[in-house]
């Protein structure tokens, strides 16, 4: 094998694995070409096919997937960041020495769309299947689906190449307007920066800076922002006179959160983000601790070998923690998770002397065959129940108590500025879940101590106060740091941080950077796509192999990975790639197969440039196999270290934010939503579908996807049978209709059988006995409640009558196919409304339905929350006048705070 002589570092791939040579003679070039049959007109750039994997002629071996056992540690040309969720920069505020080198568990992530993905078992998923109907398209079109995909994806990248060229052409003729007459005539880019003239800042039309604006402005001379009032409509002036009635409008919990002060309208800020110093003065008072372990009943024990057996305190919390969930059996029936929970209670049962008999004689604990539960569980099932039957008074009082003493901890002082804290509650103890097949699920999450945490605070700040008889590790005043709180976790070594809350200014200048950093990218995309497709048949082979990467990164929305320690999840990237996980099926297919983020299976079958398949084929020529490196002359650190040559702070991870928010900008551009409200939403999340499919961002199909269908459409039969009852309510009240309208418009659908009818009134009969229950108890409570006597069993009897008669109505009716008018003086104008607004409604749901149905496949979540920019949808949410509360939740609303406040339907990506 030759040595490198080019300035490349050396990579090591796994130990006594097999390397590339440096560089790729003509000859292998040409060896390649012959082997690869040339099959007509390829369309590379989006998936083919998202199903199970046929038989098929594939490079050998045929094997595809993951390797048993744990991968080889790989070691790196830097000790760069680890790859983290696109969504977060907390590893910005982190101090240096307590960064990770190797990656770890990202955060569980806001919504629900992704959540069903980690209690399903690796090998039970299967992959999902992209299909016509998910990105607006009949299903019968002759045109393939590939084939419309990748004209789509053309019409888009050409539309982003124009576009930066325009963007580049502007920002020059504009920069060679304010240069003096003796300047370069091209560009000053090669003007030292303290020389660059200083331009006054401007706005476009929709009030956000350009990006050249006031950036090389002395920090002192920039602009100060303008503090403005809150108004509902900015454009309108609030009169005086109102002010004063608004004031009072408001609540104690407005006024809190408001502070009583003028709003900071941070993205307006010129001096935000010049990556120094983050405050100047902070308060807060500390963290909150999970309660004391109270011991269990003297009655209730572990039983081994069928003895009841007495636990030292801390070995009964362990216990706890397992006994608790049993009817958790997606862990308690994972052999790994069993296997590491016994590992760490055998370790505190031989630090605490292990059981005692009722005799006090000692009990060894040494198989978790021979350990029953139970007991342990159905106390903590019966405490459970208890609280949730509760009165709801209790409940309410409970609530408020706790709010009471958690309500210092709520919100901190910066910068004079009242902010709400995220997550102040040091994490309980108890068992490590883990997403995916995480190798340390079931571990013991130990009890986190005061003395374990590091409190951030301002210098003149009172500190708060420890919990008697401890003290805090340490106390710093780190001002380039966003935490006010953090400690180390034992089970994979991670920092956890107290940071505010998503909608304060801190977190809301993080979303805001990292998407004006895909607008950024949006003026270089061309180039870079140019030079990568220009290297993919570079001689160097750390130049083709990072062409490549980035190619696949670009193209694919792979992630770019990193490298990984021994005992952390099994998970890889792009540039982690092993052999095993890429199989190539000529002429140009690649199918994917790996554990990406998360310990989620990644699996795609994409077609590919020939350029691009005839790469991957040389990266795994012989004598390469598995468990070998594809991309063994190439780091994330590095491939992220040649993209800064475009543009400062560009990483891989950048890509995935701009193809989701410049696809959207376009789809938005062209878009015309008419309709109703439902008909807008479900255009937008045609669009929103169709960015998650061209971006890669899938999910398997929820286990519950079909019981969810099935109660939509059962939802919509029963309005169609309210529409056959009103119906024949118009016969009732005027019988010579039958006659006018015809026989075949009072007759009940045809699906809608006499099976299916008797099931319906079953389930309205059942669903009236539970309303009535439910009243009957809620009424009983509040007489509780006031000290009056109670309702006894035989006045909810009585009122369980109600049901039965409503049974034996639509029995009758059913029967006799005669239904009397309901209502107040019913008659056949009102009828025929009532009928047209149940087909609304009918139409309504059938839209969602469908919505859902092309939803199944693709996390438009994940797209709409960390991907596509917020703004954009304000953009359309305004530009259609649907309410912003269709498309983000309260949460949302909170977090995006900044993109509903600062942009109005003319803004662009």
């Amino acid at each position: 094998m030759s040595s490198s002589d080019d300035d490349t570092p050396l990579v090591r791939g796994r130990p006594n694995g097999v390397k590339s040579e440096d560089r790729i003679s003509k000859s292998v070039d040409q060896a390649m070409d012959k082997q690869i049959p040339s099959n007509g007109h390829v369309e590379p750039g989006v998936s083919v096919r998202m199903g199970p994997i046929e038989e098929m002629d594939v490079d050998t071996p045929p094997t595809n997937g993951n390797v048993n056992g744990k991968r080889k540690a790989r070691s790196s040309l830097t000790n760069g960041r680890s790859y983290k969720e696109e969504s977060s920069s907390e590893d910005d505020d982190k101090p240096l020495s307590k960064r990770r080198r190797t990656s770890q568990q990202a955060k569980r992530v806001m919504e629900d769309s992704e959540s069903e993905l980690s209690d399903v078992p690796l090998k039970a998923r299967k992959p999902p299947k992209a299909t016509a109907a998910q990105i607006g398209e009949s299903s019968d079109s002759d045109i393939p689906l590939n084939t419309r995909l990748e004209k789509k994806k053309e019409s888009i990248e050409k539309a982003a190449a124009k576009e930066a060229k325009t963007i580049r052409n502007k920002e020059k003729a504009a920069a060679s307007k304010r240069k003096p007459k003796a300047a370069k005539s091209e560009s000053d880019d090669d003007v030292p920066l303290a020389k660059k003239k200083k331009q006054p800042a401007k706005k476009t039309p929709n009030g956000v800076k350009k990006d050249e604006s006031d950036s090389d402005a002395p920090l002192a001379k920039k602009a100060q922002p303008k503090k403005t009032k809150v108004k509902a409509e900015p454009a309108t002036p609030v009169k005086k006179s109102k002010g004063k009635a608004k004031a009072e409008e408001k609540t104690a919990q407005d006024e809190e959160a408001e502070d009583e002060e003028d709003e900071y309208r941070w993205w307006e800020d010129p001096t935000n983000g010049d990556g120094t110093k983050k405050w100047t003065t902070l308060e807060h008072n500390g963290v909150v601790f999970p309660p004391e372990y109270e011991p269990l009943p003297s009655h209730v024990k572990l039983i081994y070998e069928g003895v009841p057996v007495s636990l030292h305190k801390d070995a009964e919390e362990v216990a706890t923690f397992y006994g608790s969930m049993l009817n958790s059996t997606h862990n308690v029936e994972n052999p790994t998770f069993n296997e590491n929970f016994f590992n760490d209670f055998t370790a505190i049962l031989d630090k605490t002397g292990h059981g005692k008999d009722k005799h006090g004689n000692t009990v060894k604990i040494k198989k978790f065959e021979k350990c029953d539960f139970k007991p342990i569980f159905e106390w903590f099932d019966s405490e459970r129940a208890k609280k949730k039957a509760l009165p709801a008074a209790e409940k309410k009082a409970l609530k408020a108590e706790k709010e009471a003493a958690e309500a210092p901890y709520m919100y901190c002082m910066w910068d004079g500025r009242k902010q709400k804290v995220g997550n102040f509650r040091v994490e309980p103890p108890g068992l490590f879940r883990g997403r995916g097949e995480h190798p340390k699920t079931g571990r013991v999450k130990k009890r986190v101590m005061p003395e374990q945490i590091t409190i951030n605070i301002g210098k003149e700040a009172k500190v708060p106060e420890p919990p008697a008889g401890h003290r805090w590790k340490e106390i710093k005043h780190d001002q380039e740091g966003t935490w006010l709180a953090m400690w180390q976790e034992n089970i994979n070594g991670a920092y956890k941080y107290v940071m505010l809350a998503a909608n304060s200014d801190i977190k809301g200048q993080s979303d805001f950077k990292k998407f004006e950093k895909a607008r950024e990218l949006k003026k270089h995309i061309d180039r870079i796509r140019e030079d990568y497709r220009r290297d993919l048949k570079s001689e160097k082979m750390a130049d083709r192999q990072r062409a490549t990467a980035i190619y696949l990164i670009d193209q694919f929305a792979l992630r770019a990975g990193n490298e990984k320690g021994e005992d952390e999840a099994d998970t890889v990237g792009c540039c982690s790639l092993k052999y095993e996980h890429v199989t190539l099926k000529p002429p140009h297919f690649v199918i994917f197969d790996f554990l990406g983020k998360d310990s989620i299976r990644f699996y795609d079958e994409v077609t590919v440039d020939p350029q691009v398949f005839k790469n991957l084929k040389i990266f795994k020529k012989a004598p390469k196999t598995t468990g070998d490196d594809v991309f063994d002359r190439l780091t994330t650190s590095a491939l992220n270290k040649h993209l800064t040559n475009y543009m400062p702070g560009l990483t891989a991870k950048v890509f995935r934010t701009y193809n989701a928010s410049w696809t959207m900008a376009r789809l938005l551009r062209d878009m015309k939503a008419v309709g109703s409200i439902p008909e807008k939403v479900k255009a937008y999340n045609d669009a929103n579908r169709e960015v998650a499919i061209l971006c890669n961002h899938k999910r398997t199909v929820a286990a519950s996807h079909a019981t969810s269908i099935e109660k939509m459409q059962e939802r919509i039969n029963g309005l169609r049978y309210q529409v056959w009852r009103t119906k024949h309510m118009m016969m009732d009240i005027d019988p010579k209709i039958k006659k006018k309208k015809g026989a075949e418009y009072f007759e009940l659908p045809e699906d809608l059988d006499d099976e299916w009818v008797k099931q319906h009134i079953d389930s309205l009969v059942e669903e009236q006995r539970q309303k009535i229950q439910k009243k009957f108890e809620k009424d009983n409570e509040k007489l509780k409640a006031e000290g009056e006597k109670e309702m006894k069993a035989k006045e909810l009897d009585q009122r369980l009558e109600v049901a039965e008669e409503l049974g034996k109505k639509y029995r009758k009716e059913h029967k006799t196919g005669k239904v009397e008018a309901e209502g107040k003086g019913p008659t056949i104008e009102k009828m025929e409304a009532n009928i047209d607004k149940l087909n609304q409604r009918i139409e309504t749901m059938k839209v969602q339905m469908e919505d859902k149905e092309g939803n199944k496949e693709v996390a438009l979540g994940t797209s709409k929350i960390n991907y596509i920019d917020p703004r954009l949808t304000v953009v359309f949410s305004k530009k259609f006048n649907v309410p912003i509360e269709r498309f983000f939740s309260k949460t949302l609303r909170e977090k995006f705070d900044w993109a509903i406040k600062s942009v109005d339907e003319n803004w662009e990506f």
